[in-house]
């Protein structure tokens, strides 16, 4: 006797729906547990004898659903210990059904058998009464717990547990993130019942005028209509392969990856306008055509037969993962710098290297001003630098002074002169890391405020009536006076 629980579904309605070997079981036995007794069938098996205890009182105990479930099962294990348990559940015990994946994980733990008997679910009611085939593809998702990133928008969905009205509005907004707000949705209720009913709304509908059911479910049609799918990474993977496909565009099928790395530094520096700027529209376009090189570069090397964009995806996963112990692992971190610290040496580790220079991993594809910026920081790392800003200025003057020097001695060749410029230049990126001023963004605002200058210039010499070489220095630098004074 005992150790076993005999789990039994109670199909998704009425009485005519239960197998007639379960109604034996069922009104047979000497005891039945009931995940809830809220279920249309059991008042017909009241009826013909059954004698039940449900856990509806355990939801009352608690907020969260996983706590209602570790208890419910944790009852049924201890009861197995001395009796044959018999629990029932609505549908079939393992459609949508979190007790029953916890007693056939913890039973085998504890040395009970558990055994599923049977059931209808109400799945096969649901897709008779909405007359679609679930070999198009469906999804089956849980409404108290599931993320807008895991729909597949063009299979069919069906979600299940939407049973109150505050369910229906968390799914509601869920699925907004993916769907139009007028994306017209099903709502079942009582799928091959006597009382069944379908209602077609609108999304945004979702959740008016829902009472209590533990019947109901939600189904959402796929997204047939392509402008719909232009949200979807799938669909825009697509976009790309037809354009490098035999029928695409001429430009994009004669891109190679040397070919395609001048519009990524152009793509990531019009990002960074963007930002400047606080224009989040721009932005939003901006990181679409960084991205549109990233799938280039994939599709490229898909078409070579060497990578796809799924390697970089998990190449990039497993990266971060590593690289971040300290979300993913046990390791403790006080703060920014130190996981800064963290990344380097572990990816120091991850490639093998030994470190020949502290100077190693400043890449010389970077502008030369944050090459600068770069190296020099390395350095401070290991002591080389000075303790405060008064130096490194002093040593902007020197530098300066150098520099004027050898303009008043060159003859011809400015070879020398160019040499004192660039070590000017460096010293000037020393005070600017003191400020942690990055050179590169300051030097690009200059650039961005002499073009509202200029250009404000050009209009004032326009409106004058005549040309820009009629002008004097001294007039163009009062309309430059000017621009100032506008705050452009």
């Amino acid at each position: 006797m005992g150790k076993k629980i005999e789990l039994i579904g109670l199909g998704p309605g009425d009485i005519n729906q239960l197998q007639f070997g379960l109604f034996k079981k069922l009104t047979q036995a000497n005891h039945v547990y009931l995940r809830t007794k809220e279920h249309p069938v059991v008042q017909d098996l009241v009826r013909e004898g059954m004698r039940f205890t449900s856990f509806d009182s355990v939801y009352e105990k608690h907020e969260q659903f996983e706590d209602v479930y570790q208890e419910i099962v944790q009852i049924l294990l201890d009861k197995a210990k001395t009796e044959v348990v018999i629990y029932a559940v609505p549908g079939h015990p393992l459609v949508a059904e979190r007790t029953v994946q916890l007693l056939l994980e913890k039973g085998e733990e504890e040395d009970i058998e558990i055994s599923v008997i049977g059931g209808q679910s109400f799945i096969d009611a649901l897709f008779a009464s909405l007359k679609i085939d679930p070999i198009e593809g469906f999804q089956l998702i849980d409404g108290t717990s599931f993320r807008s990133s895991e729909l597949q928008v063009t299979q069919h969905i069906i979600i299940s547990q939407v049973y109150d009205q505050l369910v229906a509005s968390d799914v509601k907004i869920s699925l907004m993130e993916r769907y139009p707000d007028d994306y017209e949705v099903y709502i079942v209720t009582s799928a091959g019942n006597q009382d069944e009913c379908i209602e077609k709304v609108p999304l945004y509908e979702l959740d008016r005028n829902l009472s209590i059911n533990n019947l109901r479910s939600i189904y959402i049609p796929p997204i047939k209509e392509d402008r719909l799918l232009w949200r979807e990474f799938s669909r825009l993977r697509d976009i790309i392969a037809q354009l490098r496909g035999p029928n695409g565009c001429p430009w994009d099928k004669e891109q190679t990856h040397e070919s395609l790395k001048k519009y990524l530094i152009e793509e990531t520096y019009e990002v960074i306008d963007a930002i400047t700027s606080g224009d989040i529209d721009h932005l939003i376009e901006e990181l679409g055509d960084v991205l549109l090189q990233v799938l280039l570069h994939a599709q490229i090397g898909e078409d070579d037969g060497y990578f796809s964009i799924e390697d970089v995806i998990e190449g990039l996963s497993a990266k971060m993962i590593r690289r971040h112990p300290h979300v993913f692992g046990e390791i403790k971190v006080e703060d920014a710098k130190e996981v800064v610290e963290n990344w380097q040496e572990i990816k120091r580790k991850e490639k093998g290297e030994v470190q020949t220079s502290f100077l190693e991993g400043v890449s010389k594809e970077l502008p030369n001003l944050l090459r600068a910026y770069e190296l020099q920081k390395k350095a401070a790392k290991v002591g080389f630098d000075w303790e405060e800003i008064m130096p490194a200025l002093e040593k902007v003057k020197e530098e300066l002074e150098e520099f004027i020097k050898e303009l008043d001695q060159t003859e011809g060749s400015l070879t020398r002169a160019k040499k004192e410029f660039g070590d000017l230049l460096f010293a000037f990126v020393n005070v600017a890391r003191f400020l942690k001023i990055n050179p590169e963004e300051a030097l690009f605002e200059t650039n961005e405020k002499f073009i509202r200058r200029f250009q404000y210039i050009e209009k004032q010499v326009e409106k004058s009536g005549k040309e820009f070489e009629e002008h004097t220095l001294e007039e163009l630098d009062k309309y430059w006076d000017e621009a100032k004074l506008k705050g452009l």
